[in-house]
């Protein structure tokens, strides 16, 4: 079987240098892929520029039934991609199941959602120039597509990229993370299974500054990245003619305000939304914000029930919270918690770092000016803050250079409509935390969090541009 390694326009492994992916949680070997050579990189990029106009010219049935079999052959090897994801990015075994389980429903929901790119008629009668004509819209791919994507989610946030280009009819060049290129390279082959066109997808586990010149070239018309702000703003200015989609950091926020009710049920959901997989989701909740009179039993549920997270190897099905994706991001976070401690914040729960392991730990007595509470600490790390008005909490929310997303636990309406109105966030998730996402809602953020949105609809309009065609 040819190794999986480096996929150039559609041509597995070629020139280039080997390295090894290696295990967060034990160190082991996991496989090998390939940096892609110079060559291979200006295969890839002729590859998708020759296959763009076989991909414009597919029928909307074509493009879908490549993603329907695409959705059927990953739930078909669910259970490999899951093993895989839990080997090469140390996520938990329950959490990567359920992110196979995504993948396989973003792909069908692809294919659903290509078939609803509708134009639209405007009467231009209404001025004496428009009289005897209408215009008609339409969406047309806007040509090859470089896709950035993170550690974090291996199969899912690539999948939020491939399974829209190929909606669109986008030929795409996927750079992976390094820490995590196997499930993408994995991806990749069963796209090919389910007939995805010669060169329309490349893989090219290539350096960041490959990336980056690969983003200024003229063949590639649009860059979807996801990762860091200060990479992702950098790659927009280099990339500043093109179509840039950003989806970039957080330091979510959430409110649980004394109308709530269900004290213990808010505690549960935010301890799994602050330390799902040691907090390295961009939506993680980092901050929260709870009312003063029930300040007191909330921090007491919350504190066992994030005590109770199991640490354990990321392959036990029983394992609440594994190792974070390097040892140096552990150290980081460490050295964060410890200067919160040095200004006078307190750890209520958390303990010493252990290589890769990070403690689940909840911060109160912070500051709004430390790391732990204005930057994103992409660790597992909270920092609780107690309130008495809620137009203040909602102010504090909004104290932040970041705004992807914000969980609001009130009953009124009336508040809940107030933080829709007043947030600064490309997403305020009413009743839960902001961690919350399903693949076919709008998802992006605002200030320093990104610019442009995914979820299936809006990255599939984002690789279009719309036509327009006046008729007399």
């Amino acid at each position: 079987m040819t190794e999986r390694l480096c996929l150039a326009a559609g041509e597995w492994a070629g020139k280039g240098e080997k390295f090894e992916v290696l295990s967060p949680h034990d160190g082991s070997v996991v496989g090998e892929a390939l940096r892609p050579s110079s060559d291979l990189i200006e295969m890839a990029v002729e590859g998708a520029v020759a296959a763009f106009p076989r991909m414009k010219g597919m029928t909307t049935g074509e493009r879908a039934g490549i993603l329907r079999r695409a959705s059927a052959l990953i739930g078909g090897r669910g259970k490999e991609l899951a093993r895989l994801i839990a080997r090469e990015s140390g996520k938990p075994m329950r959490y990567a199941a359920g992110e196979a389980a995504r993948a396989v429903h973003t792909f069908s929901e692809a294919a659903e959602e290509c078939s609803r790119l509708y134009g639209e008629t405007i009467p231009l009668d209404t001025s004496t120039p428009g009289e005897g004509r209408m215009g008609l819209t339409g969406w047309f791919p806007v040509g090859p597509v470089l896709a950035i994507t993170p550690f974090n989610f291996p199969l899912n946030l690539v999948a939020h990229k491939l399974a829209p280009a190929i909606a669109a009819g986008c030929p795409l060049i996927l750079k992976p993370s390094s820490e995590t290129p196997l499930t993408a390279l994995l991806l990749a082959e069963i796209l090919i299974e389910a007939g995805l066109p010669a060169g329309a997808l490349s893989v090219l586990p290539m350096t960041g500054a490959e990336a980056g010149r690969l983003a200024e070239r003229p063949e590639i018309a649009k860059v979807t990245f996801t990762g860091s702000a200060e990479v992702g703003w950098e790659l927009r200015r280099r990339a500043y003619r093109k179509r840039v989609t950003l989806e970039l950091g957080g330091n979510a926020a959430v409110v649980v305000h004394e109308d709530w009710g269900d004290i213990d049920g808010a505690a549960a959901r935010i301890a799994v939304g602050g330390y799902a997989y040691s907090g390295q989701v961009c939506i993680s909740v980092q901050r929260i914000f709870v009312h003063n009179s029930i300040y007191a039993p909330f921090m007491e549920k919350f504190v066992r029930e994030v005590s109770a997270v199991r640490r354990g190897d990321p392959l036990d099905e029983d394992t609440g919270i594994g190792p974070m994706i390097t040892e140096a991001e552990a150290c980081r976070v460490e050295e964060w918690v410890d200067e919160a401690v040095s200004g006078g914040a307190s750890v209520i729960a958390g303990g010493p770092r252990d290589g890769a392991f990070c403690p689940p730990t909840i911060i109160e007595n912070a500051s709004r000016g430390m790391k732990v509470a204005c930057e994103e600490v992409f660790g597992p790390v909270t920092v609780v803050f107690g309130y008495d008005d809620f137009d203040e909490a909602l102010a504090d929310v909004n104290d932040s250079r970041f705004g992807l997303q914000a969980g609001i636990y009130a009953r009124d309406f009336g508040l809940i409509r107030r933080a829709f109105e007043t947030l600064e966030v490309g997403g305020v998730i009413a009743g839960d935390i902001p961690t919350f996402r399903v693949d076919r809602m709008s998802y992006g953020g605002v200030k320093e969090s990104g610019s442009g949105r995914e979820g299936l609809r809006w990255a599939i309009r984002e690789m279009c541009e719309t036509r327009l065609l006046v008729l007399s």
